[in-house]
């Protein structure tokens, strides 16, 4: 207790008059030669105590497993491996110090509880950095590793911060150091408060780890702190379920767009529409090992590169389907369906035998990667962009479809097709390109998709019935209605999952939707004049 006292008096002299020379820390690093762990979580708490940042090293070296004492006169240096030895430098002024024999140095032994305390000690000796980064990132360790030897440090870096989200963050370290520590009822009673406002699971595990310990008359905050962190928790955790079922959602309108027109507007039952968004990841692959075989400079540029590429690639494909076997089948889905099944039977083992059975590594550009909080919530950039790109093709497809003379034609075709065909409407080359069209976005999703799923030959078969959910629910030919099925059986999905599992989940999201056929077979919202065949 005495060393601890005088420890802080030093501590602020020196805050208060920097003209006074630091303890020198050499000494205490010298005892940890002999100590024990129980001396040496003491001799740490001194060494932090000094407030010289120049321990920092050494500290992280005792850490690393890289701290060493000279047999001969038991001064401590940290080691680096040299040949048949090891360079010896300096704790404390990084000084190169000769070198060693390895018989001739003994490792300074550690365990997880030292750690623990110099990540703690490295925290607070860095809370005095001019560096902003630097308070940020030693408060935040602070935070994580609490400890009653820092509080001093702490309070003294907070009292000289100026910034506003680094003296936020400085705050709350310092209340969960006050709860290690033994200040008073009412200090720990202001730092619940302070970590209550903090909220989130690393407060609930703050608290949660002091029930135990802490004051009898503390009791009831605690507890209330507690409460009030799980009610919000779980206001968060509803939050963080329909972002995902959005996610989900936008994905499942990515894959069902384009078999909105297949089926819902040209009346085909494409079991092929699978491997269609298929070909679109396996392109944007293509597209990426180019890019790195002979442009890597561009690799963050490979999702845009590849994205018309898919598109291209897939509606071809799909233009040939329609012309080479659709065309023969109108009007008879049975046979259309199993033509189609064989196709995408066909275009799974080619490309089996191209690239192999084995998932295939699409990276994501750096704009992609990552995640950022919003409260209790984690949102990561690759869903977010996902979704919004899922909603730019779903309004650049409806504006094709309601303003421009090729879906004029498409509409024209599908209501009535003998009439558009007495009006000069090329009907035959109106359907090839309209399932060239649905196929180019199946395409296009496919390379959404290899963002955030594992690019393989199965790939589609995880979608298809997903997307002929999607479009049934919505309305057959309804884009309006793919785009709220989509989402809501997205969000309904991940709230039913948790108490379900994931397959019982789509299990009864597919019986719901059976039950909702038998009230409303057309869907949500029913294409009107679909069926004008005179």
């Amino acid at each position: 207790m005495l060393i601890r006292l005088f420890s802080l008096i030093f501590l602020i002299l020196s805050f208060a008059a920097p003209s006074f020379a630091q303890s020198d820390p050499k000494p205490l690093i010298n005892h940890l030669a002999k100590a024990d762990f129980a001396e040496a979580e003491a001799l740490l708490g001194q060494i932090a105590a000094t407030g010289d940042t120049r321990v920092v090293p050494a500290l992280q070296a005792f850490s690393d497993g890289d701290l060493y004492f000279r047999k001969s006169d038991n001064l401590v240096f940290i080691g680096k491996a040299a040949g048949a030895g090891f360079d010896l430098i300096d704790p404390v002024t990084g000084a190169s110090a000769g070198q060693a024999a390895k018989n001739a140095v003994t490792k300074i032994k550690i365990n997880n509880n030292l750690r623990r305390v110099i990540r703690s000690a490295m925290g607070g000796l860095t809370l005095m950095s001019p560096d902003r980064g630097v308070r940020l990132s030693a408060a935040d360790a602070v935070l994580r590793s609490p400890s009653a030897e820092n509080l001093d440090l702490v309070e003294a870096a907070l009292a000289k911060e100026t910034d506003r989200e680094v003296k936020a963050r400085m705050e709350e370290a310092r209340a969960v150091s006050v709860l290690s520590s033994d200040r008073s009822v009412d200090e720990k009673r202001g730092a619940i408060q302070t970590i209550k406002a903090l909220g989130g699971r690393n407060a609930l595990g703050i608290l949660g780890s002091v029930s135990g310990s802490i004051d009898a008359s503390l009791k009831p905050d605690l507890d209330a702190a507690i409460s009030a962190i799980q009610s919000e928790q779980q206001l968060w955790d509803m939050g963080q379920n329909v972002w995902y079922g959005l996610s989900l959602g936008s994905v499942l309108l990515l894959a069902a767009i384009g078999l909105a027109i297949t089926f819902g507007v040209m009346g085909i039952i494409n079991m092929a529409h699978g491997e269609m968004v298929m070909l679109g990841a396996y392109s944007t692959f293509v597209v990426q090992q180019l890019i790195r075989d002979h442009a890597p400079g561009l690799f963050d540029w490979s999702l845009a590169i590849a994205l018309p590429v898919a598109f291209l690639v897939t509606g071809a494909v799909g233009f040939v389907i329609e012309r080479g076997i659709i065309r023969f089948l109108y009007g008879r889905p049975l046979e259309t369906l199993l033509a189609t099944w064989g196709v995408s039977l066909i275009l799974q083992q080619t490309i089996r035998s191209i690239f192999g059975p084995t998932n295939q590594e699409v990276g994501n550009p750096s704009w992609m990667s990552g995640s950022f909080p919003i409260g209790g919530m984690t949102i990561t950039w690759n869903r977010m962009w996902i979704i919004v790109f899922s909603l730019t093709i779903f309004f650049a497809l409806l504006f094709v479809m309601k303003r421009t003379a090729y879906g004029l034609n498409m509409r024209a075709v599908t209501q009535n097709r003998r009439m558009a065909s007495s009006m000069g409407i090329k009907t035959p080359w109106v359907d090839a390109l309209t399932f060239a069209l649905g196929s180019g976005i199946a395409g296009i999703a496919g390379a959404a998709l290899s963002q955030i799923d594992n690019v393989s030959p199965n790939l589609g078969q995880s979608y298809i019935i997903d997307s002929f959910m999607v479009v049934v629910f919505g309305g057959v030919g309804n884009l309006w209605g793919t785009l709220i099925a989509a989402l809501s059986l997205g969000v309904l999905n991940k709230f039913l999952e948790p108490v379900t599992g994931a397959v019982l989940g789509k299990i009864l999201v597919l019986v719901l939707i059976i039950l909702f056929i038998q009230k409303r077979p057309r869907g949500l919202f029913a294409l009107k004049g679909r069926a004008v065949e005179a």
